[in-house]
């Protein structure tokens, strides 16, 4: 084991990570009232447009006596989201994710303030005026706002900026559904874009301080109580969670395809954006008017659904009118969450099942399809798993659904190339890949790719032996290192000035350069990359790292290419490594010839 071994460490993190985290702690607690100050927002609107009266208790739009009036009211609040879209920000239009994650990856993770601001406000009149959407969404979207805006007046970098406005999210989501777990998963699953310590223990500090908060601001968790199913599931039931979560990935490519259906019509109508969410208001008015449970965010119908003991009238509404004008007025544009609206439906789903699937206690199917709509429509497997058990503190449930989340996590992804999330982005020009992995340059080093076959030159070489040696390159060495009469690098000198010195117009000691960037053989890749990108150099010499003056080869970046196609080649090539032989096979006679397949290196050019 090489000296330098021992010196490469498993993480990157730095001193750092003390002061972000502290920044996530003031932000996790600002962000649990912040969460505290939507939900009061929620009510109000609930309240003056539903009741007529002014108070900030969370209630159910159900009870309202408005009759026929009632259609009017999503109408109302529609006109006035679109005002605020079109001359405050565009940018609270939509679910709030995507938007939280086109901050991220797009404008360095700064967030305008105004935003902290129109946000909650337009979100809270969307949902106060019976908007079928969860408030999660615009809580994540504004507690990262403030996150964001808190980063803002510190000196830090881009990555720093991301790992504050993660951790207003997070902590946003956290206060609300009394979940700091999912929070934080929901976190690294989602927005950070890394498996960092840098990142993830400020975002869990954070998500754990507004938890904390939220205890004294709006109570202890659970936020929908279950009976305790049993621990040990039966085979037979196993196997109908798999089913619950194929059913499940089936109905979550359904909804997101209807979802931007919707969108792509809207944008076919002729007129300005800024009346969509009124007609999205129009169909959420109609849709509550047939079935007034689809109003609002639903959370005491999502209690009764997991409790087990529903009509028959209220699954068929759900997952007829609720998922069609939550649908339908989320592609209208306007602005509100996913979450809440997910779980009812897959309560719904889960009440169908139990009519079906064998008995494993009551409120078992609507549990379980809760969690698998989760995992499937937004491509959150943990999250969803830890968040549904969070929701619930039916710890007995998790194998079971494990089992139906990863199902219908894998049915996603291997019918839709988006998340209802990604989906989005990618409409608007962008690319995100959500598949995360070690970098292959990380674990491969110099020494597995440099060169060395190299023309090296004398430091006092005549100028017909200079000629000659270039000659043998063969064009394909852009980089001669020089070598002193001890043995030593002194230098390196370009192909161009190598012209300059046979036209006689300098001398190799005037072209050489002698301050050279090297690499060391046991270097992973990655760092080699980096060196290449902070000096601007594509070709570096190679010397051992107890005797830097020692060359023993080059390297450039055709070579890093090279290991980038192995890496290819290593994912893409199928072999059959071991083989099982019941029959003998015959043995050939010396005499007959047999095939042999070659395999030559090419010559990696542009050094």
């Amino acid at each position: 084991m090489t000296k330098h071994s021992n010196e490469l460490g498993d993480f990157t993190t730095t001193p750092r990570l003390l002061t972000v985290s502290l920044l996530a702690l003031g932000i996790g607690a600002i962000s649990a009232f912040v969460a505290l100050g939507l939900l009061k927002l929620i009510g109000f609107f609930t309240n003056v447009f539903f009741y007529q009266r002014f108070a900030t208790e969370m209630v159910s739009p159900i009870g309202h006596h408005l009759g026929y009036f009632v259609v009017a009211v999503p109408i109302i609040g529609g006109l006035i989201i679109g005002l605020m879209a079109r001359y405050g920000s565009e940018r609270i239009r939509g679910h709030g994710i995507p938007e939280a994650i086109e901050a991220i990856l797009l404008n360095g993770s700064r967030v305008e303030p105004k935003l902290a601001v129109l946000k909650p406000v337009s979100s809270a009149i969307s949902i106060g005026t019976g908007g079928p959407f969860g408030a999660e969404g615009p809580i994540i979207m504004t507690g990262g706002a403030f996150g964001s805006m808190a980063a803002q007046f510190f000196h830090l970098t881009s990555a720093e900026r991301k790992t504050l406005l993660v951790a207003g999210a997070a902590g946003g989501m956290s206060a609300t559904f009394a979940s700091p777990v999912a929070a934080a998963m929901l976190g690294a699953e989602l927005l950070l874009f890394e498996w960092k310590p840098r990142s993830l223990v400020p975002v869990a500090l954070a998500s754990a301080t507004a938890a904390v908060i939220r205890r004294y601001l709006l109570g202890l968790g659970p936020l929908f109580p279950v009976p305790q199913h049993p621990a040990v599931v039966s085979p037979e039931g196993l196997l109908f969670c798999a089913i619950a979560g194929i059913l499940g990935g089936v109905l979550s490519a359904l909804l997101t395809n209807f979802v931007y259906w919707s969108e792509d019509n809207f944008f076919k109508l002729p007129i300005h954006w800024m009346w969509w969410p009124a007609i999205g208001g129009l169909l959420i008015g109609l849709g509550g008017l047939i079935f007034p449970e689809a109003l609002g965010v639903g959370y005491e119908t999502i209690g009764a659904l997991i409790q087990g003991d529903v009509p028959s009238r209220l699954i068929v509404g759900i997952l007829c009118v609720k998922s069609a004008i939550w649908a339908l007025a989320l592609g209208s544009g306007t602005s509100g969450g996913v979450l809440a609206p997910l779980l009812m439906i897959g309560g719904a789903l889960g009440g169908v099942e139990t009519m079906f699937f064998p008995f494993e206690g009551l409120g078992f199917w609507p549990l379980i399809s809760m969690g698998a709509i989760l995992g499937g429509t937004m491509r959150v497997p943990f999250t969803a798993v830890i968040f549904v058990l969070e929701l619930t503190h039916d710890f007995n449930a998790f194998m079971p659904l494990f089992i139906a989340v990863v199902t219908a996590y894998a049915f996603t992804v291997l019918t839709m190339k988006r998340s209802i999330l990604t989906e989005k982005i990618s409409r608007r020009g962008f690319h995100l890949s959500r598949e995360y992995a070690i970098d292959p340059l990380e674990i491969l080093f110099a020494r597995e790719v440099m060169r060395t076959n190299v023309v090296a030159i004398p430091e006092n070489i005549a100028m017909e032996e200079l000629g000659r040696r270039v000659e043998a390159s063969h064009g394909t060495q852009h980089l001669y290192p020089v070598i002193s009469r001890h043995g030593d690098l002194a230098g390196v000198v370009t192909r161009k000035d190598i012209q300059r010195i046979q036209e006689r117009i300098l001398t190799l000691r005037e072209a050489m350069q002698k301050k050279v960037v090297t690499a060391f053989p046991d270097e992973p890749l990655r760092l080699v990359v980096y060196r290449m990108a902070e000096t601007g150099l594509t070709r570096m010499p190679v010397v051992e790292r107890e005797n830097p003056s020692r060359l023993v080869g080059m390297i450039s970046l055709a070579d890093l290419l090279r290991a980038r196609t192995r890496n290819l080649e290593e994912e893409r090539h199928r072999e059959r490594v071991l083989r099982l032989n019941f029959i003998p096979r015959k043995r050939h006679s010396l005499n007959k010839r047999s095939a042999v397949t070659v395999s030559s290196g090419a010559q990696t050019p542009g050094l």
